[in-house]
């Protein structure tokens, strides 16, 4: 899918979660919110497998390129999707911010911003969802 990065995790959607928020405050991100997809559908009497949406974000990295652009707020603040699939797979998604430069069609000049929170994301993506 054009703009998302999905990384299969080693970890059920739970361990998944508590790694992934982990090492959010490791980086000094904060959690906005954490919407419960698959609880809230179970309150409506629907079944869903696990997913978990966590909104989060640094205002200092992200309000740059809301300056630029205030549309690409929303896309902003960043977030990742952990859920599960038929197979009892875990996964974790999440929008490549590099292009939602393009989406929102930044100016060059801000690309540095959004390599470097790409670069973040992946790192954060590849060390909760493996084992080491």
């Amino acid at each position: 899918m054009n703009g998302l990065i999905s990384i299969q995790s080693n970890f059920d959607p739970t361990e998944t979660v508590k790694r992934l928020e982990a090492e959010m405050k490791r980086h000094g991100m904060t959690v906005f919110a954490r919407i419960d997809h698959a609880a809230l559908a179970n309150e409506a009497g629907l079944p869903l497998l696990p997913t978990v949406l966590i909104i989060f974000g640094d205002p200092k990295v992200g309000t740059p390129l809301m300056q630029a652009n205030q549309l690409i707020g929303i896309d902003l603040p960043l977030k990742f999707l952990v859920w599960q699939d038929p197979a009892g797979r875990t996964w974790l998604a999440y929008n490549d911010p590099e292009w939602l430069t393009d989406r929102h069609g930044l100016a060059a000049d801000l690309n540095q911003i959004t390599a470097g929170m790409a670069d973040a994301l992946t790192a954060m993506a590849r060390k909760v969802t493996s084992i080491r």
